[in-house]
């Protein structure tokens, strides 16, 4: 959901506001975070404690938790840009990310949640050979987080120069090893239970600071949005009434239209096999409270995309297009200017702070489940082969988590000067491709088998990242109108390896990882109908729940 996160800034920085304010708010932030933490979360943590919380959160609580971890910082900054510069195009990310959440309930959330398993590999493992299943599950969703984890660490340190007004490659460096330092302070206190308390805080002031920000735009043109467009349009000369109309992103050429189509299918399929929003249904206690969080997060992620329809019109008729260009950021900054024209310095200080904040909670969120993948399914299934105490587990996935923090700090430097767009689209597209398959069939089909799953799996990931190298996202695209820098990875428009034409793969590594899955299950003569059976039960019951939360 980063995937507006922009590549390297200008060297001296646009400064915008009072950066002392900004950084004193982004510290309360994090002070009083830290305190909640340490008062409702620290202590001694078996290991379901520390991956789920041992379902101790009720459903209101959780849904909240998984807005906190579902609008990333892109959701707030990256869509009120788009929308303020592309319209109708840029709303169409809002659409497809809701749409996305939908298919994520509807398909997998509460059955994956009903096994009552701590993480991804042990759902999909549990009818299956353990230990392969297990450890193409962990690589995948390790994979997933990096890349997800990574945009988001490079995407802080981008921001920097517009919200805190500092400069230079050292000062964005700094910031990122901040992000990650307090992230790690969270994961190691805290726990699930920690992070969960972070993501409510954080979705109450991101829904709430959004929610501001439309009352007020719309209070300017007497509530009136036909009154809104007319002043986005007469703003944005260049693009003017096509500002409500598709194709100012996009264009109509055959290759961005299927583009746009494989674009919208990764995101649309890829958030229901992202790991870390599929863990947070492990911590509620009862079927019903997982349907009731369901209904809470729906409700909140709906009316906050419904919301970033304002405020980036509201960006594009206050601020103008020609402004958000010019700073850093590009379209990130659309909201943030927006803020400091509607409330000043002090209202850019709470804006600030709180995009600040959605970095935090986020990186959290990536954190621990990638630090639970590795101690819980490599460490104590594969390695140990179960034969580990909680304890020692809880100690590998604390070590896991620095390890994991240090290197998000050391990528989110590597990348802070790259196009990073394709590190987003990438974990969605090997979320959709190598996770959701198997996840489906796991869920659904009797007939699935071990073979299936690593075909899925491998496949589903290798394709993705061989077609993203050697799409145009990496080399070879023609500098922007007005620049002499490729928005490819590789700046350089003089290489060129690139020879698939689509941005986004999922259109072709989506269909081909459903298609191994079959090939490889079907080819197989495993096929264990008492695990299904098992399996079924649980998922639609939620039998042996309680078992599996005491692990």
């Amino acid at each position: 959901m980063t995937s507006f996160l922009s590549a390297g800034l200008p060297a001296e920085a646009t400064k915008v506001g009072s950066p002392a304010l900004n950084i004193a708010i982004f510290a309360g932030f994090v002070l009083v975070t830290l305190v909640v933490i340490v008062k409702l979360a620290s202590g001694k943590k078996s290991a379901g404690e520390f991956y789920t919380a041992s379902g101790g959160f009720s459903g209101r609580q959780n849904g909240i938790a998984i807005a906190g971890d579902y609008l990333s910082a892109a959701s707030f900054l990256g869509i009120a840009g788009a929308i303020a510069l592309q319209g109708y195009d840029g709303f169409l990310y809002s659409i497809g990310f809701l749409v996305a959440w939908l298919v994520a309930l509807l398909l997998v959330a509460e059955l994956m949640r009903n096994t009552g398993r701590l993480t991804m590999a042990d759902v999909l493992s549990y009818r299956l050979k353990q230990r392969p299943v297990r450890i193409a599950t962990a690589t995948s969703v390790l994979a997933v987080s990096f890349f997800y984890l990574l945009a988001q660490m490079a995407g802080a340190g981008g921001l920097v120069s517009l919200l805190l007004g500092v400069e230079g490659e050292g000062a964005q460096n700094i910031v990122i090893a901040v992000v990650g330092i307090v992230m790690i302070a969270y994961v190691l206190i805290g726990g699930m239970r920690g992070t969960t308390w972070v993501q409510i805080i954080k979705a109450v002031l991101l829904i709430a600071a959004t929610a501001i920000m439309t009352v007020w735009v719309l209070g300017k043109y007497g509530f009136n949005l036909s009154g809104l467009f007319d002043a986005a349009i007469q703003n944005n000369p260049k693009v003017g009434e096509k500002l409500l109309e598709p194709g100012v992103k996009y264009g109509v050429s055959t290759t961005t239209k299927i583009d746009f189509i494989s674009l919208s299918l990764a995101l649309v399929l890829g958030t229901a096999g992202l790991p870390h929003v599929l863990q947070r249904f492990y911590t509620v206690p009862t079927s019903k409270q997982a349907r009731k969080s369901v209904e809470w997060a729906i409700w909140l992620i709906g009316g906050f995309y419904l919301l970033t329809l304002v405020v980036g019109y509201g960006a594009g008729a206050l601020v103008g297009a020609e402004e958000i260009n010019k700073a850093p950021g590009k379209a990130n900054a659309a909201a943030p200017l927006l803020a400091f024209e509607l409330g000043g310095s002090p209202f850019l200080g709470i804006v600030s702070g709180i995009a600040f904040a959605t970095i935090l909670a986020v990186v959290a969120g990536l954190t621990i489940t990638a630090s639970a993948t590795f101690a819980h399914d490599i460490y104590k299934e594969v390695i140990k082969r179960g034969d580990t105490t909680s304890d020692n587990e809880v100690r590998v996935a604390r070590i896991s988590a620095v390890a994991i923090g240090i290197i998000a700090i050391l990528g989110g430097m590597f990348a802070k000067s790259q196009n990073i767009a394709f590190l987003v689209a990438l974990a969605f597209a090997v979320a959709a491709s190598a996770n959701l398959p198997t996840i489906l069939y796991s869920l659904f089909w009797k007939r699935f088998n071990t073979r299936g799953a690593l075909w899925s799996i491998y496949g589903g990931l290798i394709s993705t990242i061989g077609l993203i190298i050697f799409s145009p996202v990496v080399s070879g695209k023609a500098p922007l109108p007005g620049t002499t820098v490729s928005p490819s990875m590789i700046t350089n428009p003089d290489i060129d390896f690139s020879w698939f034409p689509l941005d986004n793969p999922g259109l072709v590594t989506i269909p081909l990882a459903f298609f191994l899955g079959w090939l490889g299950t079907v080819t197989s003569s495993e096929y264990n109908a008492q695990k299904y059976a098992e399996m079924e039960v649980r998922s639609l019951t939620g039998h042996g729940v309680a078992k599996a939360l005491d692990h």
